[in-house]
């Protein structure tokens, strides 16, 4: 059984009782905690607003995005087929690191790309737990999400921990 900290925390309280030591307790009394694990994970995040949206000069599926930051605005080039100017999103900036690896600023096909606009799988997220729209591309967050806010796990309610107790 997969529980979330967070709810359990709605239930219990476990103030000054980390994931690590509830699992410690859980397991001393007979409910094994096989693992434990986070919702989500990465760094360097913040939440952007895509300001245009162009398609790649060199391919047919890429787009070349400018991303409001909040502190700057940078270019992405991004290959999720629903990105779109308007959008607010989740930008993993130079230096981050991701499940599937660090993000560093490179060249795509002839055009720079300092970052890259997130779905929440390559977070980490488990893909179980999410629509088919959110596996077919990147994270669209809503309006009233605060451009250069650099905790999206928590604007989102992904900043939890996962306890596998058999």
């Amino acid at each position: 059984m997969r529980l979330s900290y967070n709810w359990l925390k709605q239930y219990v309280d476990l103030s000054g009782i980390s994931p690590e030591e509830l699992s410690n307790r859980m397991t001393l009394a007979g409910f094994e905690v096989e693992g434990i694990e986070p919702m989500a994970s990465g760094t360097n995040l913040v939440i952007g607003k895509v300001l245009t949206c162009v398609a790649h000069p060199n391919s047919d599926h890429l787009h070349v995005t400018t991303v409001d930051i909040g502190s700057e605005v940078i270019q992405v080039v991004c290959g999720a087929p629903n990105v779109a100017a308007g959008q607010k999103v989740i930008v993993a900036l130079p230096g981050a690191k991701l499940p599937g690896g660090e993000i560093k600023k490179g060249v795509v096909r002839g055009e720079e790309s300092n970052g890259m606009i997130c779905a929440l799988f390559e977070l980490g997220v488990d893909k179980h737990s999410l629509t088919e729209e959110q596996l077919s591309g990147i994270e669209v967050l809503p309006e009233d999400a605060p451009v250069g806010y650099n905790d999206p796990f928590g604007y989102l309610g992904l900043d939890d921990v996962i306890l596998d107790v058999s």
